[in-house]
């Protein structure tokens, strides 16, 4: 046996029987499409595939995983530019300087804090500062991966140790410019991989870097590197040194907890590692290296852009940003980029700023120390009645704490300060400056008592005199002369919001109004005539320098400019003899304005202007709860405050700042007296017709008119005309009568016929009606200001 060559069978299979045929070839066992289980074997063999299987089927893997691979490859598509990446700060700045160029910055207004740069504006040292630090292979790796990255990162993570994810800057970049999210699972980061090295074929390195720059957050707020160099540093991204560079690169992975102001330590250990990893890199030369210290940072503080007296101003520059012709959304407005600048003087507002803190301590001068109620509310704003832009506006101590803008928000009385638009109503119907009326106190139209403040009594007085003294018995005979209408329509012409209220009593003020719109009023005035709005946005422009909006000046004329010119100079004779004499006539130049009181002192205003400039200051007072308006509480020795107390000394203590500036340092003087009167001023905004007047003989001016007759019993629009179109000058004074109907002439003094002089006064005594029986005693109207003692 032992040269037999009979092979053994093999081991698992099983032999066949003795005396059993195993050659015949109809007898073998048909072979499976799919032998599995395996016949012919027994026990693990039966199960365990053959090598031949193994490799095909490991094959067969590696052709579909790479054929999907590339399918994947081929149909991944670069996305758009994450939205967020897109965003980009607004920047709110100060008035224009002398060259043209936005001021001072005034804030900010940001989804994301940040402003794009151009890499090609950067140091070189800046990429390779960060290439060093996140990969340097950046500059060299033309596939945008690094795949024993990603093999060494796969290891240590089934290792069970720190998640690691082996991506390369391109990688980052991706994640965050086109991703714009943290991927941690496998199949986000395999799609990453595959934009990636999809994205380094179609994008330069340095767009690839400029992009990232501009992305990446720092810390400190700030996103992309001017942001950053801003924050950290002070400077523009331009200037950052090798040094800074190197700071701002080694923080990218933890910038929070590694800033320099929170783990000093670690931020130089970061900041090591970056210098060492350019010098191997040839980026930075041992003698280059060898002399630099770790750099200083400036102090960050989060501060609130909305904080302080400046959040007013911002606020207002939102609004407007929101309104017509603009309309930007808050999404646009924080993500746009605009530069905004507005028509603020930061020269002004910081004087308007620093008289009233100074003005609530109590050390203006000549104050004496005497302090207002924290519950006293102060507005002050000026604007320039050339296009109605604020120049200024104190609306509080800071917005955070009350966003309450008291010259935007607050309503106020605003007593005295509305009887110029009386004046000018009766200036339009022909009713001039001489025109003459009786100023006693009391004085009652029917149910309507009028007193004067303190009770002052006058006679016969022009409307020159009943200005500067504010005589409040002359204004109302001169609104129910003019009817309220008509001044709540000159009033809603000069600026003030419709609807204005339409009582008799409105020409003393006793609706709400908010204090900006009283000094757009004025403006117009000053102007003039013309119609100002006053607005605090002049240009705002996109981040390309493209311009979104310009302010436009005013082009419509609202009133005559010779019945601004009257209106303005009876408003002087308010500083030059009347209740602003005290505070407002030492500073020695032309200045127009106005005092005004409401009733129980609850409001005290001057608003005053030169041709240049308009400015109101106003003064009012909420009960504890803020719900209520109180009387304004004594300041100092100043029991009662009307306007031409507190708020004209204030005015002037900040005049004088504002006058001191070069812009508003040159003396101004108004247009001369008109003289309007005679026949009515049609309105400015009314189309006129011109007629050519035909010949007739001229006769002699006659040098004395008589009374004209027939009065008696006639309407008192229709008498007054009739006196005012005879040359003479009327005075009306009104009186009970049980037998004469109200609104009609009782007498007149001198009788019809009589012959005065040429512009003689003419009195008419009007009805008031029948003398009602008081059953209670009648309402006080408001009294207006007296000059301060």
């Amino acid at each position: 046996m032992a040269g037999t060559n009979r092979r053994a069978p093999a081991r698992g299979k099983r032999s066949a029987p003795r005396g059993t045929a195993t050659s015949s070839r109809s007898s073998a066992p048909k072979r499976r499409f799919f032998d599995y289980p395996r016949s012919g074997y027994e026990g693990l063999h039966r199960w365990l595939p053959s090598w031949r299987f193994s490799v095909g089927t490991i094959l067969a893997f590696g052709f579909l995983g790479a054929g999907a691979a590339v399918a994947a490859y081929a149909s991944t598509t670069i996305p758009d530019q994450a939205d967020d990446t897109k965003a980009q700060t607004t920047t709110v700045y100060y008035a224009n300087n002398p060259d043209g160029s936005p001021g001072e910055v005034m804030g900010t207004f940001a989804a994301q804090k940040r402003t794009l740069v151009d890499y090609a504006t950067l140091p070189e040292y800046v990429g390779q500062s960060v290439a060093a630090a996140e990969d340097k292979t950046f500059f060299t790796n033309n596939s945008g991966v690094s795949i024993t990255g990603m093999g060494r990162a796969l290891l240590n993570n089934l290792r069970g140790g720190a998640t690691q994810g082996g991506s390369t800057l391109t990688q980052q970049y991706v994640e965050r410019y086109y991703v714009n999210k943290t991927t941690t699972d496998y199949v986000g980061k395999f799609k990453e991989t595959l934009l990636a090295i999809k994205i380094a074929k179609v994008e330069s390195k340095s767009e690839i870097m400029e992009r990232y720059l501009n992305t990446i957050y720092f810390g400190r707020d700030s996103y992309g590197i001017q942001a950053a160099a801003q924050a950290y540093f002070g400077v523009d991204a331009a200037a950052l040194t090798r040094e800074q560079a190197a700071l701002l690169a080694g923080i990218i992975p933890s910038p929070n907890n590694w800033d320099p102001a929170e783990s000093p330590e670690k931020a130089e250990q970061r900041w090591n590692i970056v210098l060492d990893s350019m010098e191997e890199e040839g980026w930075l030369t041992a003698a280059e290296r060898a002399p630099m210290v770790f750099p200083p940072t400036i102090a960050y503080q989060r501060a609130d852009t909305m904080g302080g007296t400046s959040g007013y101003l911002l606020d207002m520059v939102l609004d407007e940003l929101r309104d017509e012709p603009l309309a930007f959304s808050d999404d646009e407005i924080r993500r746009r980029g605009l530069t905004v600048v507005t028509t603020i003087q930061k020269p002004l507002q910081d004087a308007a700023v620093a008289q009233v803190d100074a003005f609530r301590a109590g050390t203006l001068p000549s104050q004496d120390g005497a302090v207002p109620d924290p519950r006293t509310r102060i507005s002050l704003s000026s604007v320039d009645p050339k296009d109605g832009a604020i120049v200024s506006l104190y609306g509080g101590a800071d917005f955070i704490t009350d966003q309450r803008n008291t010259v935007t928000y607050d309503n106020v009385q605003p007593g005295s300060t509305f009887k110029p638009f009386t004046l000018i109503a009766a200036l339009e119907q022909g009713v001039g400056l001489t025109t003459k009326f009786n100023g006693r106190t009391p004085q009652e139209f029917g149910d309507w008592k009028v007193n004067n403040f303190s009770n002052g009594q006058y006679g016969d007085i022009d409307l020159v005199q009943a200005t500067a003294d504010s005589v409040n018995t002359v204004y109302a005979q001169l609104n129910l002369q003019v009817g309220p209408e008509t001044t709540a329509k000159v009033a809603e012409r000069a600026g003030l919001p419709a609807p204005v209220d339409t009582n008799r009593a409105n020409v003393l003020g006793t609706a709400d109004v908010q204090p900006i719109d009283v000094a757009g009023a004025y403006a117009t005035i000053a102007s003039g005539g013309m119609r100002v709005d006053p607005y605090i946005v002049r240009t705002v422009s996109y981040d390309d320098g493209k311009i979104a909006y310009e302010h436009k000046d005013p082009t419509e004329r609202a009133f005559a400019a010779d019945v601004m010119a009257d209106t303005t100079f009876a408003m002087t004779q308010v500083v030059e003899k009347g209740s602003g004499k005290t505070w407002i006539k030492p500073l020695a130049r032309p200045i127009a304005g106005k005092t005004g009181t409401s009733q129980d002192n609850k409001s005290a205003w001057f608003v005053g202007f030169t041709p240049n400039i308009v400015t109101e200051v106003s003064l009012s007072q909420m009960d504890e709860l803020g719900t209520t308006q109180e009387s304004i509480s004594q300041i100092g020795k100043v029991k009662n405050v009307t306007g031409g107390t507190w708020p004209a000394f204030l005015w002037q203590s900040y005049m004088k700042d504002v006058f001191a500036q070069p812009q508003y340092a040159e003396v101004l003087q108004f247009p001369a007296r008109a003289n309007v009167g005679g026949k009515p001023t049609p309105t400015a905004s009314a189309p006129t017709e011109t007629v050519v007047p035909t010949e007739e003989p001229t006769q002699a001016a006659p040098t004395e008119i008589a009374v004209p007759s027939g009065l008696e019993g006639k309407l008192e629009g229709d008498a007054t005309a009739a006196i005012v179109n005879a040359g003479l000058v009327a005075s009306v004074v009104s009186e009970s009568s049980d037998t004469v109907t109200s609104g009609r002439v009782i007498r007149v003094d001198p009788k019809g016929g009589t012959m005065l002089a040429s512009g003689g006064s003419v009195t008419l005594v009007i009805s008031s009606g029948p003398k009602p029986v008081a059953t209670e005693p009648p309402p006080t109207v408001a009294p207006t200001p007296a000059p301060t003692p």
